[in-house]
């Protein structure tokens, strides 16, 4: 407890959170975790996307991000493009008088110095920069934790990371490439560290009884992905779903054919139109769908699984820290990164080009390691949550200096 003199450090928590997205859900929950540990006396809120779902789940206040509800919908008449552009200006005065309440505010993880996936630069960058600004304006100690970065070619986009990344009072990067990228967008990263991502910090379910050799295969996770291709594959996002979807109906068709058991995962929920897709084109009983609500019940799920397909980055991450072998489709750097950071490098496939028959080439050499490569990932968690645990005491003394010295001095005879 903190003494009656003392007031409460406030902290806020910023992002695209509680919008049905389980990773940045994730990195949420890794973070309040490490707060609820290290600073049970702060007081935590929320600016985010989704303030309903992020209040009932994590029992914090949470206000709404954007001012215009239909932020993220296109607007194509004249009232809404009105009303977007208007949400723009009353969003800097949200933001500043938000920001201004807190001592600190944390970005938990996510990739929000990225644009590997469809994003306007007035959307979430402008949400960003503003975040940060008005952290320097009014000397609040806004913190990027773990974030993902890549190098950004529209320009209004790579302008508001950039200032962004400057503006922070700390800044962490889940990998090396997304420092690197940073350092190529012009951001000053001699100060700033890589750990892993923020998932890695959560509890790890129960893994069950080694499998027996000599029993039949057990299932095979897929977990699947809206996807259309990034930001600069507009002109071309249909193609790339048809050839990423038929692709993976054709995996998925020919395990059934062998008789494998095939568990459909998503990772947002915009995914279920794919699980749907599947679902109807591959008609059997050998395959379901799942309907997990948090990464905790992916990892479940996982764990629970002889191996792993996936393309959402947060749902690699779920296998991999339940030692589950993986096999990754990568549409971004980051992901072929975190595989060979792993020590499965050479089990990635193409999300743009997937080719069922090299797929399941891959697969198939997979499973031969399998008992080798669970010893392996077993031996990286175990590094990863050492590296964690080493980030979250850096940011203490980078953030919490006096809450750190009262620590310090409560421990001690």
């Amino acid at each position: 407890m903190t003494s009656t003199d003392e007031t409460p450090v406030r902290v806020g928590v910023f992002g695209l959170l509680g919008s049905g997205n389980l990773g940045n859900d994730g990195s949420l929950e890794a973070v309040l975790g490490y707060l609820r540990t290290e600073h049970p006396e702060a007081v935590v809120d929320a600016l985010c996307g989704g303030p309903e779902a992020v209040t009932t789940r994590f029992g914090i206040p949470a206000t709404r991000l954007h001012w215009y509800r239909g932020e993220y919908r296109t607007a194509s008449r004249a009232g809404a493009v009105a009303a977007k552009g208007l949400g723009k200006l009353v969003d800097v005065f949200r933001t500043a008088a938000w920001v201004r309440r807190h001592d600190v505010v944390i970005v938990p993880g996510m990739g929000v110095l990225e644009a590997t996936l469809p994003l306007r630069p007035w959307g979430f960058p402008y949400s960003l920069f503003l975040l940060c600004a008005s952290g320097r304006l009014f000397g609040t100690r806004v913190a990027l934790v773990s974030v993902g970065a890549a190098t950004i070619g529209n320009r209004p986009t790579r302008l508001l990371v950039r200032w962004s990344a400057r503006l922070a009072a700390y800044r962490s990067y889940r990998d090396a490439q997304s420092r690197d990228a940073m350092r190529a967008m012009g951001v000053d990263t001699a100060r700033d560290e890589v750990y892993p991502d923020l998932a890695f910090a959560l509890p790890t379910p129960r893994a069950g009884a080694p499998s027996d050799p000599s029993a039949p295969p057990g299932p095979v996770c897929v977990g699947v992905m809206d996807f259309h291709g990034g930001n600069d594959d507009r002109a071309q996002a249909e193609e790339i779903y048809r050839r990423y979807l038929d692709g993976t109906i054709r995996f998925v068709g020919a395990l059934v054919q062998e008789g494998r058991s095939v568990r459909l995962l998503t990772g947002d929920e915009c995914d279920a139109s794919v699980v749907a897709a599947i679902l109807d084109a591959v008609d059997s009983p050998l395959v379901t769908a799942a309907e997990p609500s948090s990464l905790a019940d992916l990892m479940k799920e996982m764990a629970a699984a002889d191996t792993v397909v996936a393309i959402r980055y947060h749902n690699l991450i779920c296998a991999l820290k339940t030692s589950t072998p993986v096999l990754a489709l990568c549409y971004a750097a980051k992901s072929d990164a975190l595989m060979t950071e792993m020590g499965l490098g050479a089990y990635c496939h193409p999300a743009r080009e997937v080719d069922a028959d090299r797929l399941l080439e891959q697969f198939w050499a997979l499973e031969k390691r399998s008992a080798e490569l669970r010893q392996t990932l077993t031996e990286r968690n175990l590094a990863a949550a050492r590296q964690l645990e080493h980030q979250f005491n850096s940011l203490t003394a980078a953030l919490f200096p006096a809450a750190d010295h009262v620590h310090t001095s409560r421990k001690a005879p």
